[in-house]
């Protein structure tokens, strides 16, 4: 299916600056709102403590069940509305985690029945301890940082050539992040200070396919991540699942654009490297918004469609598509291009 002409020659790499400051105008809004609101919006799952879903057979107000959790010691639970309009579901959160047993949710019923004049349904109880939601924000963290480094491996192996060069720096920086977080070093500076380093060495190393996709990938998790900074969204462990999928969705489409350079650098030695990025960019743009376009669709069907427990996942894969089409044209490829000019 042809969705463009195959003639089609837009100047990509010509509006390479305007595509920079657009990223760079991202970065730094995702950064700001990170820093005013203490990092991000940890759920459960990530700041340990307790959360109740409850529902209602009637319409109640927000305080009345407030009251009714302060006579139980829960004064400073947090609780909102749940679900769709009219449903009278809310969620309920503690920053500490409680014990829930029987008691504990009787205790809740006879509390919310006594504040709102009816009893509620308990739905669902979840608790995680404050050490098991750092722990997880420590996988969580290394789990992203190396599925970055296995990529590397990966790019310059597959249109470099450089398996054994790409792979000693990538088990460098792994060994150097596993020593440093055994001494309880912060892994988010730790990670950071990692990717840091591997940058600078795929420029010195002119490992250009990997730097121009890693680029690009730092990129997409770090403006998602602010997004959900933004709109104050709860960051859990299927936005992690979503980051990650969102790495690979990301990387495919780089590959794509990558593969057809490396094809046109083959066949067209006479052009300069920023007429073959551009001509690649655009034979393969008909594939690209294809794709984009028919997993938007699924996506936003699961956004509207399906339900409040898989709303914030769908959001961020939405973003997370959107960033990564975009980053693969405006970031990715402008990347290789500065690189190639060494």
């Amino acid at each position: 299916m042809q969705f463009i002409k195959p003639d089609i020659n837009i100047d990509f790499t010509g509006k390479r600056v305007k595509g920079f400051i657009f990223s760079i105008s991202l970065i730094i809004i995702s950064l700001v709102s990170l820093l005013f609101h203490g990092g991000p919006n940890y759920g459960i799952d990530f700041a340990g403590g307790t959360l109740i879903q409850v529902k209602f057979t009637q319409s109640v107000s927000v305080e009345n069940i407030r009251n009714g959790l302060s006579t139980i010691g829960l004064e400073n639970s947090s609780v909102q509305n749940f679900g769709k309009h009219g449903e009278n579901e809310f969620l309920i959160r503690t920053s500490t985690p409680e014990m829930t047993g029987e008691g504990f949710s009787q205790s809740i019923k006879e509390s919310l029945n006594s504040s709102t004049g009816f009893e509620p349904e308990i739905r669902r109880i979840e608790m995680v301890g404050p050490q098991v939601g750092q722990d997880l924000r420590k996988q969580a963290l290394l789990a992203i940082f190396y599925s970055l480094l296995f990529i590397t491996i990966y790019i310059s192996g597959r249109f470099e050539m450089k398996w054994t060069l790409s792979g000693i720096t990538a088990g460098a920086m792994m060994s150097a992040v596993y020593f440093l977080s055994a001494f309880n070093v912060s892994i988010p500076f730790v990670i950071t200070a990692a990717l840091a380093v591997s940058l600078v060495l795929f420029w010195y190393l002119n490992l250009k396919y990997a730097m121009g996709a890693i680029v690009a990938l730092i990129h997409d998790i770090f403006i998602t991540i602010g997004i959900f900074s933004i709109f104050g969204m709860e960051f859990s462990l299927p936005i992690i699942a979503a980051l990650l999928t969102i790495i690979g969705y990301s990387l495919n489409d780089t590959i794509i654009v990558f593969d057809r350079i490396r094809e046109n650098t083959t066949h067209s030695r006479k052009l300069s490297m920023e007429k073959i990025i551009n001509r690649s960019i655009n034979e393969t743009l008909s594939r690209t918004i294809l794709t984009s376009l028919t997993t938007l669709i699924v996506l936003f069907s699961l956004f509207f469609l399906g339900g409040d427990i898989i709303h914030d996942f769908a959001f961020a894969m939405i973003t997370g598509v959107m960033i990564g089409t975009y980053s693969s044209i405006f970031v990715a490829s402008p990347i290789l291009l500065l690189t190639s000019r060494e």
